[in-house]
């Protein structure tokens, strides 16, 4: 089960084709090696402009989105770290707004993988570093940086107070339960109560941490991490509050009134509040009401509640896409279809519960078929319920769907995402 993704370009690809050679050497956990091959390479980490790191279980991609956009509206020059990549490993690496292009991506990858070929590392270590000696090398202004799985052992977390702005935890859900509820003494056993202890272990001494609500354990053991490091806690309800529905952001800088954000679902406007939070609570870099409200207008974040654009895959039809598959996912898709019948298109990996998106929907599936997910073990449609059908592909399971004008979802994974914005020529930019 590999995504590291194709190129045209010769250079990007055999690059590409020595991180397909990786792997996480079994059971190792820690920072040890991310941080010899940072030294290796000059340590670019601590070369970089005011970072934003964002961890989380579902929104820490949008909020990221979000933060983009609101340093952007305020004219700053923005480097950007997110994963996974939907079509283009090029998207994980965004230097002052622009993607990495080919020949960049390639001397750097070059670059890491040789300095670190006796390290070990893993694909994701190498990617992160990669994109922080990119940042180094490139003037901007701020750095966004989405953890990629957890946060205490995440490569990103050789990040070192002198470099953070702030840090901000998302919603928190299950996922990824093989590593982050790993058996280990001295840590919470309680399962929420672990991830939220596994996320907070990116506060760092002095530096603003702002959590979201994730219920009365997880916030504990947010508030605890940040103790223990002398992080400045900013949490919910206490030092910030925002409202959902009605629109505004309330903290210690007083009321501000909040547009519908450009991301679709209810739960978008949480994620919009983290990111305005976030820049409210720290002082590294000015960053104005106005320039937030822009933010939350302007935000783009691909597969992610997104409806796609008449193409050579969905025509003219009402077709929505979404990377989720979890509960929370699957929760925010009935949450937002809720009064209205709809077509689902499902491809989920193996290790993933096909339930997480069918159970909440079910009241509002007219149909479920079930494609495979390219490059993955997938579940078969007999996982998706008695009445799923399969189909070979996308383009196959929308022409068994009638063209009865009720919507179709396409989603269950972000690596299926990749290839339906591909099909429809909408590559993220």
């Amino acid at each position: 089960m590999r995504d590291f993704g194709r190129s045209d370009d010769p250079r990007v690809q055999a690059q590409l084709d020595r991180l397909a050679a990786l792997s996480l050497p079994q059971g190792r956990l820690g920072l040890e090696t991310i941080r010899a091959l940072m030294e290796r390479l000059g340590n670019p980490h601590r070369k970089l402009p005011p970072v934003f790191h964002v961890a989380g279980t579902n929104g820490k991609g949008s909020t990221c989105a979000f933060l983009r956009a609101m340093l952007e509206a305020e004219g700053y020059k923005v480097h950007v770290t997110t994963s996974p990549h939907l079509v283009r490993y090029n998207e994980r690496i965004r230097l002052a707004g622009e993607l990495i292009s080919d020949a960049e991506l390639a001397a750097t990858l070059e670059g890491v993988l040789h300095a670190g070929e006796d390290l070990s590392p893993s694909f994701f270590e190498v990617t992160i570093a990669a994109a922080f000696l990119a940042f180094s090398r490139t003037p901007a202004d701020a750095c966004v940086v989405e953890v990629g799985m957890g946060g205490r052992f995440d490569a990103t977390n050789v990040l070192e107070p002198v470099a953070l702005a702030a840090c901000g935890i998302a919603a928190l859900g299950l996922d990824h339960e093989r590593f982050l509820l790993a058996p280990e003494d001295g840590v919470p056993t309680e399962p929420m109560a672990r991830i939220a202890f596994e996320k907070a272990g990116i506060a760092k001494k002095g530096v603003p941490l702002v959590a979201m609500n994730n219920g009365d354990k997880p916030n504990v053991e947010i508030a605890r991490a940040a103790e223990r490091v002398g992080a400045i806690i900013f949490a919910y309800n206490k030092h910030w509050y925002i409202g959902a529905h009605s629109g505004f952001l309330e903290d210690d800088r007083g009321e501000l009134n909040l547009p519908p954000p450009s991301l679709v679902g209810e739960h978008q406007m949480m994620n919009a509040g983290l990111a305005a939070a976030m820049l409210r609570a720290q002082a590294r870099i000015p960053v104005s009401d106005n320039a937030i409200l822009a933010g939350v207008r302007s935000a783009h974040w691909p597969a992610r509640m997104q409806r796609l654009k008449p193409g050579p895959l969905v025509g003219a039809r009402t077709v929505w896409l979404d990377g989720g598959h979890n509960p929370q996912a699957g929760a925010m898709l009935a949450a937002h279809f809720q009064h209205e019948r709809l077509h689902l298109v499902i491809g989920m990996i193996e290790g993933k519960d096909p339930a997480a998106l069918t159970a909440p929907l079910a009241p509002l599936l007219e149909s479920v078929t079930a494609v495979p997910v390219p490059g993955h073990d997938w579940h078969p449609a007999s996982a998706f319920g008695p009445d799923a059908r399969p189909a070979p592909d996308v383009p196959s399971a929308l022409a068994m769907i009638p063209n009865d004008g009720l919507p179709i979802l396409i989603a269950g994974s972000l690596y299926l995402a990749g290839e339906v914005l591909r099909l429809n020529d909408e590559l993220p930019d």
